[in-house]
């Protein structure tokens, strides 16, 4: 066998694996007769993104269930694909058009979507690129992108029959508006923020009177724009005003006061200013009141030129200029500091006005009620199942979907108006033309709608879109509904929830079977990875310093279910050792397996001892654990399985007594030597498939090394237990013996006792199988234990000078006679217990000091008491060890 390089160096391995793989189409979707499928749409990374921590954590797992279900035999399709990012996209164009001064109005609506074209050609898709870096094992070939030709057609499709559902209509209503995006957005793309604000209190003179009333408000400035004020109809306080005028400050205009039960008496002053063009509730009350809107705000938040004395104010600007005015004539009667939450766009974090505009909803309410019923029925399984009551809250509450947006980059809503503005909802500009004919009796010119879908439509259809709806396709058919969705659980509202709306209508399916709701990836302080916190670490960087194996497998060890991850490079650490140790324990297999052919081996001459057993019941007992936490989702227990096996069982344990066996070169020994030689290589084998889909850079390079047959490990069949191999009473024999070992280990580390050196050991014990355990290993154990002499029986007496631990039902003595200068060890001892005694005192005295335990917090007295056991626990063992030498 070719023998491994002697330094694991995963940037040589990885890059020549992924290009091996990708060229052989080993990702390519297969739809074989026959065969049960399995299927994921990658969450599609926006085409501005570069790789960031979050999808290292998302891709690993994804990739780590694709793989596993291609090696037990599935048709996998795991598919990739870009968003294009509407608001992001458009805005990373135009700063380039500014840098060259100039603005997509130059350019005209058609040549700026040349220009983002060319962008997107040029800059687009990086993290595509960078995927590959983690061994994303994504069918590229079908790789999608949600303005590609087909991607658009679905679109157009599924908006003309919502439409003609009546569930698609256009309005003028309240929205949430992005000054500087100038665009509507949704209601869950506006982040709430807690920001530190202010209660302006200002007086409202009632018209022909000395009487006034007092309004508070977080926003001045829309006062510009106020047509009325509201007071509850039983408020004592405001009852004999209602119907009469007050005069608005500032302004002069006059405004009236109205009555209406939607006020709350206990807020503020009781009393609120009524502004339907800039607050979605004063919208409603001014709808039920039939009063007038006035905007006072234009597109980019500045005060309109129907106010000339703050015309062109930004509104804050205006909001300052407006107080000080105010002050000024005696309006003003105080100000008061409030926290209070404040919207922002979720893109580009400005501060989101409320605006009525022209727009265009999907009502929801039926949608949302189908899209609920399939999760309360079990049809999609949300994990963790805590998600499930955050789910059932937004569609239960949920609100019609904005989804029109100002901009030029998207998928242009299919809508054509004709001469008196008669909407024809259409696929094609020929369609609505022969709509108009029908409708008009002629030939009429058409004017598409400016505005485009908000990407959250497109991305809504993912699941059928990408495999070829609306034509009736093979990938449909095979991998529709789709298996698994993997993603952050950030998007429920955005993503999720409408994917499962959207596939209910439209497929009459659910659009996939589990959702798995990873955490998201923070850093050590609980705080989220940001460019602007500087906290967020470049992953190829990472890549390049770990290797890609070892920061996969590190992210999947330490996240359970739905559990945020607190991230530092301290964590990749543990994935790079273990990927070394694997290396390692290979090239000393591969070193050892020199003559040995396993095709030549005849099962029946081998001669299998405990140890042999042990580790093939072990090793089947893995693959059924991996397999069963895989297909519960908890893949990070999956992890820690084949981590304590491959680490802890084979490593650590089988190969060092293999050693005993493999060192032995008599003809007495050739058989013995090549049943380890068997195991080695069997144990190795099955454990680099068990451990692929984890870490498939390693695992194929060492398995090529060792192979029998097949081109790549990660089309070879993922390892099934044998379940007559699992052997409870084997098992326990052997963890006895790894109890002995530890023991006589673990006194010779407290009595400061070199591990080479021989010493003599008496274990008694009337246990059965202990004592038949320990006669037919006891080369085994006198080797790895390093024992001189081992004397065990039922009538053992215990030795005057030893070190003592029990193990299973044995008394375990390790003889310390001639082995150690008592009068020093003595002394040794003594002195430690005097500095264990100190700390034990004064931890004591502040826990018997009611003052203190009456005052501390929780945590602070569950430290000390923790400190306090720490110091018991050594001074129990110092005692003990003491006695040793007295």
């Amino acid at each position: 066998m070719e023998e491994l390089n002697k330094t694991y160096s995963p940037k040589e391995i990885e890059s020549k694996w992924y290009k091996i793989w990708e060229d052989s189409k080993y990702f390519a979707g297969k739809m074989e007769e026959g065969k049960e499928s399995y299927s994921i749409v990658i969450p599609p990374p926006n085409v501005t993104g570069i790789l960031h921590m979050g999808h290292i954590l998302n891709n690993s797992i994804q990739d780590t269930l694709v793989r596993y279900k291609r090696m037990c035999g599935y048709n996998t399709l795991w598919l990739p694909g870009c968003d294009h990012a509407g608001i992001a996209t458009q805005n990373k164009v135009e700063r380039k058009l500014a840098e060259e001064g100039l603005k997509k109005e130059d350019l005209g609506r058609e040549k700026f979507i040349e220009e983002t074209w060319k962008w997107k050609e040029k800059h687009g898709g990086i993290i595509t690129t960078q995927l590959r870096k983690i061994g994303a094992s994504l069918d590229w070939d079908r790789e999608r992108f949600t303005m590609d030709e087909g991607l658009s057609k679905a679109v157009r499709e599924i908006f003309v029959h919502l439409y003609n559902d009546g569930l698609i209509y256009q309005g003028e209503y309240m929205v949430n508006w992005c000054p500087r995006c100038g665009t509507a957005l949704a209601d869950d793309e506006v982040e709430h923020v807690e920001k530190d604000g202010h209660l302006w209190h200002v007086k409202y003179p009632v018209k022909d009177s000395d009487e006034f009333i007092i309004i508070a408000t977080s926003r001045p400035e829309t006062m510009l724009a106020d047509v009325a004020v509201a007071v509850h109809p039983e408020d004592d306080r405001y009852k004999h005003l209602i119907g009469k005028k007050l005069i608005l400050p500032l302004v002069g205009r006059e405004i009236p006061v109205i009555a209406d039960d939607y006020v709350d008496r206990e807020f503020g002053t009781g009393a609120l200013k009524i502004t339907p063009a800039h607050d979605p509730n004063d919208f409603n009350v001014g709808k039920k009141h039939d009063l007038p809107i006035i905007n006072m705000l234009t597109k980019e938040a500045t005060v309109t030129d129907e106010f000339p004395k703050y015309a062109g104010l930004d509104r804050f600007e205006a909001r300052k200029v407006m107080v000080e005015e105010l002050k000024e004539t005696g309006a003003l009667i105080k100000v008061e500091n409030i926290k209070h939450n404040v919207g922002q766009c979720y893109r580009c974090q400005t501060v989101v006005e409320p605006r009525v505009s022209k727009q265009w909803f999907v009502k929801t309410e039926t949608l949302a009620q189908k899209a609920l019923e399939v999760v309360r029925n079990g049809e999609i399984k949300i994990m963790p199942k805590r998600m499930e009551k955050i789910y059932y809250n937004w569609l239960e509450n949920i609100r019609d979907w904005c989804i029109s947006r100002q901009l030029w980059w998207g998928h242009r809503i299919p809508a054509w108006y004709g001469p008196d503005k008669y909407i024809f909802v259409a696929r094609d500009e020929n369609e609505a033309k022969e709509m108009a004919v029908k409708h008009y009796g002629k030939e009429v010119e058409l004017i598409q709608e400016e505005d485009v879908l908000d990407t959250w439509f497109s991305s809504a259809l993912w699941p059928f879109s990408t495999m070829g709806w609306p034509e009736k396709t093979k990938e449909l058919e095979t991998f529709y509904p789709t298996s698994t969705l993997v993603t952050g659980a950030d998007i429920i509202f955005f993503w999720v929830a409408r994917m499962i709306m959207f596939g209910l209508y439209e497929m009459k399916e659910i659009p996939f079977k589990d959702v798995f709701f990873h955490g998201i990836v923070r850093d050590e302080l609980g705080r989220k990875m940001s460019k602007s916190l500087g906290n967020s670490p470049d992953p190829l960087n990472l890549i390049e310093e770990f290797g890609a194996d070892a920061i996969r497998f590190s992210m999947i060890y330490n996240t359970s279910q739905g559990q945020d991850v607190h991230f530092s490079e301290k964590l990749l650490e543990m994935g790079r050792n273990f990927a070394n140790k694997i290396w390692n324990v290979a090239r000393f297999v591969i070193m050892n397996l020199e003559g040995f052919d396993v095709k030549s081996v005849n099962k029946e001459e081998l001669k299998l001892e405990l140890v042999d057993k042990w580790i093939f019941s072990r090793m089947n007992e893995t693959s059924k654990e991996v397999a069963d936490y895989i297909d519960k989702f908890q893949l990070d227990d999956a992890a820690k399985a084949v981590y304590e096996f491959l680490r802890g069982d084979f490593c650590d344990w089988y190969v060092e007594l293999a050693k005993v066996r493999l060192y032995n070169d008599d003809e007495a020994g050739k058989a013995s030597k090549t049943t380890a030689q068997y195991v080695l290589w069997t144990v190795l084998e099955a454990g680099l498939r068990m451990l692929h889909p984890f870490m498939p850079f390693i695992t194929e390079e060492i398995w090529q090394k060792i192979k029998v047959e097949g081109d790549s490990i990660m089309i070879q069949q993922y390892p099934v237990a044998d379940e007559s191999l699992i052997n409870r009473d084997i098992e326990n024999s052997f963890e006895y013996i790894k109890d002995v070992i530890s023991s006589l280990r673990n006194i010779k580390a407290e009595m400061g006792i070199s591990p080479a050196k021989e010493v003599k050991v008496v274990i008694k014990t009337s246990d059965e199988m202990e004592l038949k355990t320990l006669e037919d290993n006891y080369i085994f154990i006198t080797k790895l234990a390093k024992i001189e002499e081992l004397k065990y029986g039922k009538e053992m007496e215990k030795p005057e000078q030893s070190g003592f631990r029990v193990a299973g039902n044995s008394e375990v003595y390790m003889i310390l006679t001639g082995l150690l200068n008592a009068e020093v060890e003595i002394k040794k001892i003594q002195e430690q217990i005097e500095k264990v005694q100190k700390d034990l005192d004064k931890v004591n005295a502040k826990l018997s000091d009611e003052r203190f335990t009456s005052k501390a917090p929780a945590h602070i007295l569950e430290r000390e008491r923790r400190i306090q056991k720490e110091h018991q626990d050594k001074m129990d063992k110092l005692t003990e060890n003491l006695k040793n030498f007295m």
